[in-house]
């Protein structure tokens, strides 16, 4: 699969929490595999911890993706981890493997969520339940690294789960309103988002799993997907605007010529400015202004 070859290292990018209180050496060491888990290491963890992000570029495809030995370093001085596993980010389990450590908390999305390996789709960031399950996971390990600190862990973790409930209501109120909604992808990126919100991805999946692994789809394949866009059967096109290929290209301007609207829809959390929530709640806004007013939003 593409995402388990490199070309280029896109660069960890450091995200440290610090107080006057407590001291570089005294925090603990995290690290998020993707920087959506690394934010969510950081909102749990607050002021104690440490959170670097390994993939982090919303410009860049991360699934052609090289390590560093700065990046081993990471995680090789890690105390914490989160990734998401189902072989989006096996980069991490070798190098956890050469540098072992019996007290190292590692968390897997794909664990977490009780998916195999074979989990055809695996963007798990974007099903609703993951972020629930992963930091109720951060809070216990990082009360179990510095039990000191467990009862803040536990206040961040609660105010963490109300802005969720938070966002659940969006996404209730969204699939009220345009349950059954027809929409087209180059991806699944954004698939398990969409279901949420009660919309029709009418795309072929084998056209999206050839765009995510770099294969050339079916003539077939893609003339059924332009056929979407010129006989106005979607209302949206979410195109992962992270990877662009001639394929991709050509779909977008058939698009846009065609008074489809196209919403950007990312991988990696785009930064700076965003947290998770304000992430999905800003693609949430992104599909109703293109549902309700034909508004394409191209970036974020």
């Amino acid at each position: 699969m593409r995402w388990l070859c490199g070309v280029a290292l896109l660069g960890a990018s450091l995200a440290q929490a610090t107080s006057g209180d407590a001291s570089s050496k005294s925090l603990i060491q995290a690290v998020g595999a993707e920087n959506e888990y690394a934010n969510v290491i950081a909102q749990v963890g607050g002021r104690y911890v440490s959170v670097t992000s390994i993939m982090s570029n919303p410009n860049t495809d991360p699934h052609t993706f090289e390590v560093s030995t700065s990046v081993a370093r990471e995680v090789a001085s890690a105390q914490l981890i989160v990734q998401n596993g189902v072989g989006y980010d096996t980069f991490m389990q070798q190098l956890e493997s050469a540098s072992p450590s019996s007290s190292r908390k590692v968390i897997s999305a794909q664990a977490l969520l009780g998916l195999p390996t074979s989990t055809k789709n695996p963007h798990l960031w974007y099903k609703p339940a993951t972020m629930t399950l992963v930091a109720r996971s951060v809070e216990h390990d990082l009360a179990q690294v510095d039990p000191g600190h467990a009862t803040y862990f536990k206040q961040r973790l609660a105010t963490f789960d109300k802005s969720l409930l938070s966002l659940g209501h969006v996404v209730a109120a969204f699939r009220a309103k345009f349950k059954g909604d027809k929409v087209a992808t180059t991806e699944p990126v954004a698939d398990y988002l969409l279901t949420a919100l009660g919309l029709d991805n009418v795309t072929p999946f084998s056209f999206q799993a050839d765009i995510m692994n770099g294969v050339d789809p079916s003539p077939e394949d893609i003339a059924f997907q332009e056929k979407l866009f010129t006989s106005d059967v979607v209302k949206v096109f979410c195109y992962n605007a992270q990877v662009n290929s001639p394929v991709t290209i050509s779909l977008r301007n058939l698009a846009k010529s065609s008074h489809v609207p196209i919403v950007a829809v990312y991988e990696t959390m785009p930064v700076p400015g965003y947290d998770y929530q304000k992430w999905m709640l800003a693609e949430i806004h992104s599909l109703t202004s293109a549902l309700e007013r034909r508004v394409s939003t191209t970036s974020l």
